[in-house]
């Protein structure tokens, strides 16, 4: 890492002008061939896969998606006045035209006649689309919206619904990054007083975010990324390229202030906290990367995306922020400091060696009062449900939202979410079971209405569409999926040839939670072990990767109790103006969790990893953790607090998904800094003892050696000195 610091020290123009060509010439190539996201996902094996690939294959017409015109007149009138059904029959007659829709069923014709409410003031459309909705063409969505809205009138209300719809409406949060940055800055110049301290970090952050956003555009032609992985990626590739900077520049102002001269400053910079750095953006990538064990495309492209994301922060880090350092000189430091050092001033320990002092004079309790506190926040995931959000968690400003509402209030909230019960029927006796099938269906508890549109001459596949009396997220639609798979549907298939599967959207979803969830223990024993693993060969240690394992998982229980609070009990979300209380978005925990155990693994390792100095050069425990608490607490800390003001930013984006994340993460970040590598870590190693850094001879000799420390042994300047406010 030495030499590397020092040749992009000393190379710094050439440095600096490589990164600007890469920028450019990805921004070119991104500009020349566009981006190609594509929300495909498949659940290979699920019944509500079966039910799709059998309407795709046997229906192809109806195998497409679907989206809804509603409408609903003013007090006094109809859907059935002469002029609201001439205006309404004229705007889906011109609907039915357009590019990508197949038909539009309209409630004024027989067929549609149930599609008006009871009061007579609301009704809807379906529209058949050819494509899945991940398929369609934006611009062919949005002709269908631009067209139904025309018929708006100051009687006349005209929303849209349907999931393809809601993707004319999901625009990235593009503030949210500068909202991010900028909390980001006014944290970073009040921990160093210097305008060039803060901005190098940032700097260097978006540098890296930049190329890694561009690099996964381009990979889009080659894999199926989803809509999501750009903002996943910049919402994580913001928050630790943030704080990989931070941490390298305030080694380096560290080495200035100790007298070192810039060269040799940067150079040990990068070979401690730059090998920490490149240590700990591996952990995050390989956490990431973990996702791809559980074998499902949709997860795979948001793995790669903000793995590629990360490691381009990682790179910019150790190359391009050793050449801006050279730049700068000793201006990293402000007036008030460099007087300070040419004077010879010593910093003092501050409030953190004070604190430090305190952990170890009282490890027991405070590792208790810790556990206690986590505990009580972890409390909620034992009601955890996952699930998925629907139109009903959308900005109330949006159509989706909008027709949501309009249709559960004038046909009940299960029109919101159809079943489908897809059956095969080869013998003419199946075709009697299925009509049994339906009129016990009709009958069953949580079930609004069912219809069965009559089979075409000859053909052996049957349409039975479901509505619940609850909504597409409640638990009871997702019971009545299970009491249909499990007793109802294989009591009626009995004595026949009849095969019925249920599909839809809704259970789609079921489907998708189910697969996720017991995927979960294989994906959380796969990023334990590995995290263990380099933590082990890393500080050649059984206790220090073992104490790690434990914490994150503590860490991530917590922020799970955090988000379910949140957003499954609706504690916040109706504050933030994401709607009512839901499930949990199904793919979230496993996101959630390589995240959480990558940035986990960050502080861990920049903590013990000054620890572990001190102990080889002291072997004395208590110092070592004293030491290392003291030097790196406040670091972690302002490092911690930029990326929750980065999550944080993420939340008010509009989109449920994006802003579970934020708060998820935010709360992890400052559990994590706040209160186990601030207490419950250094006391537990203040307990521990010497035992921390123990490590079987035997297991030594076989272990690769990958040491984050240098490899000189050279004693470290001491850390930041305290928040001093900026005279220069």
């Amino acid at each position: 890492m030495s030499a590397l610091a020092r040749w992009c020290y000393r190379h710094r123009l050439i440095v600096v002008l490589l990164w600007l060509v890469a920028v450019a010439g990805l921004g070119v190539a991104s500009k020349a061939v566009g981006s190609a996201y594509s929300d495909n996902f498949s659940l290979p094996g699920t019944e509500s896969t079966k039910a799709l690939q059998l309407l795709q294959k046997s229906l192809p017409a109806q195998s497409g998606d679907s989206a809804t015109v509603v409408w609903q007149t003013g007090e006094g009138s109809t859907v059935k006045d002469p002029a609201v059904q001439q205006r309404m029959t004229a705007t889906l007659g011109k609907v039915a035209k357009l590019p990508s829709v197949t038909s539009v069923t309209s409630p004024y014709t027989a067929r549609g006649a149930r599609q008006i409410s009871k009061d007579g003031r609301t009704a809807y459309a379906q529209i058949s689309f050819d494509q899945l909705g991940n398929k369609l063409p934006k611009g062919d969505i949005q002709r269908v919206v631009d067209t139904a809205e025309q018929a708006r009138t100051a009687g006349l209300r005209v929303e849209l619904g349907g999931n393809s719809i809601s993707q004319t409406e999901r625009t990235p949060p593009s503030s949210s990054e500068a909202v991010g940055v900028l909390a980001a800055a006014i944290v970073l110049f009040l921990a160093f007083g210097s305008l060039f301290a803060m901005l190098l970090p940032i700097l260097t952050a978006i540098a890296g975010v930049g190329t890694g956003l561009l690099t996964v555009g381009l990979l889009t032609h080659a894999l199926d990324i989803g809509q999501i992985g750009p903002i996943l990626g910049a919402l994580i590739g913001l928050g630790v390229g943030i704080d990989y900077a931070l941490f390298i520049v305030t080694r380096h102002r560290s080495g200035l202030r100790a007298g070192m001269t810039v060269e040799e400053s940067v150079v040990k910079a990068i070979d401690t906290s730059g090998r920490a750095v490149l240590f700990a953006g591996a952990t995050v990538v390989i956490a990431l990367l973990g996702m791809l064990v559980l074998g499902m495309s949709f997860l795979n492209g948001l793995a790669i995306a903000s793995a590629t994301t990360v490691v381009a922060t990682v790179l910019a880090a150790i190359t391009l922020l050793p050449a801006l350092l050279g730049f700068l000189g000793m201006r990293t430091l402000s007036r008030r400091e460099r007087r300070l050092t040419a004077a010879g001033t010593p910093s003092g320990g501050g409030v953190w060696q004070r604190w430090a002092s305190v952990v170890q004079r009282r490890p027991g309790l405070l590792s208790t009062v810790a556990i206690v506190l986590i505990g009580v926040l972890t409390l909620p995931v034992f009601s955890l449900r996952l699930g998925s959000s629907d139109a009903g968690n959308d900005p109330s400003s949006t159509t989706t939202r909008q027709a949501y509402d309009l249709l559960a209030t004038g046909f009940g909230p299960g029109f919101n979410g159809p079943l489908q019960l897809v059956a095969q029927t080869p013998a003419p006796a199946d075709q009697q079971a299925l009509g049994r099938l339906v009129d016990e269906v009709g009958h069953l508890k949580g079930v609004a209405s069912v219809a069965a549109p009559p089979m075409p001459p000859g053909s052996k596949i049957g349409i039975v569409q479901v509505i619940p009396t609850t909504s597409p997220q409640s638990k009871q639609t997702a019971d009545l999926i299970d009491r249909l798979r499990h007793d109802v549907v294989p009591a009626a298939e009995r004595g026949s040839t009849m095969k019925v599967y249920v599909g839809g959207a809704t259970a789609i979803f079921v489907d998708f939670a189910g697969v996720l969830t017991g995927k979960l223990p294989l994906f959380l024993g796969v990023i334990i072990t590995l995290g263990f693993i380099l933590l082990l060969i890393a500080f050649r240690s059984l206790l220090v990767p073992a104490t790690a394992a434990v914490m994150n998982v503590l860490a991530a229980g917590a922020s799970f109790g955090v988000i379910v609070a949140f957003f499954q009990w609706g504690w916040g979300s109706e504050l933030i103006g994401l709607g009512a209380a839901g499930p949990v978005e199904a793919f979230l925990p496993v996101i959630m969790l390589s995240v959480l155990f990558g940035l986990s693994m960050d502080y861990q390792v920049f903590l013990v990893s000054r620890m572990h100095e001190e102990w080889v050069h002291t072997r004395d425990n208590a110092r070592a953790v004293n030491v290392g608490q003291a030097q790196t607490g406040r670091v972690i800390t302002a490092a911690a607090t930029i990326m929750i003001a980065v999550f944080i930013a993420f939340v008010f984006g509009g989109q449920r998904v994006i802003a579970e994340f934020g708060i998820g993460l935010a709360a992890a970040v400052a559990l994590d800094a706040f209160i186990l590598r601030t207490v419950l870590v250094p006391s537990v190693m203040h307990l521990f003892g010497a035992a921390n850094w123990w490590l079987p001879r035997w297991l030594d000799r076989r272990l690769p050696h990958l040491s984050v420390d240098p490899p000189d042994g050279d004693p470290v300047p001491l850390a930041e000195p305290e928040l001093q406010p900026n005279h220069g």
